[in-house]
């Protein structure tokens, strides 16, 4: 009998990138000095495999933007999408059917592209457990078939009720780290989701980091992003992960 292989591929794959790309305060350090605004998603998919977009948080984007991003990038590229503040902080999972739909239509192009990673619910702070109205709220999105991930900022959304109402319905806890917060490490779903927003990330972390997400990419598709800022710091941290990755 022989055994597996060593070199196995995972069930699953890793995408890891940023909360964003459109940033010229990352010359010359991660892009080149001489790039032109217009081509800054070209290049960034050139070192990145994923991007989530916090854009979709205030404006569903138009389909000629849409079509532009798909343009810009390879088939291999994911593109996550923050829901709509309209979702998460105005009506705070209720009675969202259509705010959803109008939010699934607008991004479907990159669904029907075979090129979407998942959509990220991220709750306010001040927004407390509510098993029942997530429930519903998950029960009413099964129609538009997108994978969910959940950032939850209060401590109250970490208990067992609420990681069986995100399995029941293959929804995933976001595990979210900052300097503020850390989300217990609970899977929930057949994909992974981890947001990266520490203020320091030493050789050690960066080390963990791609270990963890070569684990969970045994597992299912794993989704990782590192947190945008004016320095390319959060950037160039993704692109140690991934090359780690990609190398081991």
């Amino acid at each position: 009998m022989t055994g597996p292989k060593k070199n196995a591929r995972p069930h699953g794959q890793f995408y890891v990138g940023c909360s964003g790309w459109a940033y010229s305060t990352w010359k010359p350090d991660f892009y080149p000095s001489d790039l032109p605004a217009k081509k800054l998603l070209n290049y960034y998919a050139t070192r990145l495999n994923s991007v989530e977009v916090n854009y979709t948080f205030r404006s569903l984007p138009s389909a000629n933007t849409v079509r532009t991003w798909l343009d810009a990038t390879g088939a291999s590229f994911r593109f996550s999408f923050k829901a709509p503040q309209r979702i998460t902080h105005i009506l705070r999972l209720r009675n969202c059917h259509d705010a959803l739909r109008q939010f699934a239509d607008s991004i479907a192009p990159v669904a029907a592209a075979n090129r979407i990673g998942l959509v990220l619910f991220q709750l306010p702070p001040n927004a407390k457990a509510d098993v029942d109205r997530l429930d519903a709220f998950l029960d009413d999105a099964r129609a538009v078939n997108l994978k969910f991930a959940f950032e939850f900022r209060h401590e109250s959304w970490f208990c067992a009720d609420v990681y069986a109402a995100l399995r029941a319905h293959s929804a995933a806890l976001c595990i979210a780290e900052s300097d503020d917060l850390i989300t217990p490490e609970e899977h929930t779903a057949p994909f992974s989701c981890y947001r990266f927003r520490k203020s320091e990330y030493s050789a050690k972390d960066l080390a963990a980091v791609r270990s963890k997400l070569q684990t969970r990419a045994a597992a299912g598709d794993a989704f990782a992003y590192f947190k945008h800022e004016e320095t390319p710091i959060g950037a160039l941290r993704a692109v140690s992960v991934l090359e780690g990755l990609r190398s081991a």
